[in-house]
């Protein structure tokens, strides 16, 4: 696997725009993307909708549009092809994680390996912004923005 990009979860200098956060909220936000894709690897869109904000807005890399709102998603989803018209992707990888909170903002940005049956593996960069939300202060992504940073050879070099 490629290696991830330096991890800062410490406040910058002098009090800067990136508090970090402590470590229980830290681990809380990621264990929302995590479980995003737990579900989607699961085939669980139940699941994964408990980690989107309803109205979240959403920058699919397969997606020339906005996706704004769950009934947006729902008609990208449905028109995506199945594994017998398409890839057959075999596991998503999420790590290299940046995440900071800005008291009930969170923005997390990190590394997907996305994993195919009989193609190169693709990795993509993903940024989240989350919010903090009901009366037990879960957090619930409210933007995602998806990068297709390219394919990689088997011995886990990017292709060109």
């Amino acid at each position: 696997m490629p290696a991830p990009p330096p991890p800062s979860a410490r406040p910058a200098a002098g009090g800067g725009a990136r508090p970090g956060g402590a470590p229980a909220e830290l681990a809380a936000v990621w264990t929302v993307i995590t479980g995003m894709y737990e579900g989607y690897t699961a085939g669980d869109r139940e699941r994964i909708d408990s980690f989107l904000d309803p109205e979240a807005t959403i920058w699919d890399s397969a997606t020339r549009e906005l996706i704004r709102g769950r009934t947006e998603l729902n008609r990208v989803r449905d028109g995506r092809p199945t594994s017998e018209d398409g890839p057959d992707e075999t596991g998503l990888t999420a790590y290299g994680q940046v995440v900071d909170v800005f008291g009930d903002l969170a923005v997390a940005r990190y590394w997907l390996r996305v994993d195919y049956r009989a193609a190169p593996p693709e990795l993509a960069r993903i940024t989240a912004v989350l919010r903090r939300a009901g009366p037990d202060g879960h957090w619930l992504v409210v933007h995602l923005h998806e990068d297709i940073h390219g394919q990689l050879a088997a011995d886990g070099g990017q292709l060109a």
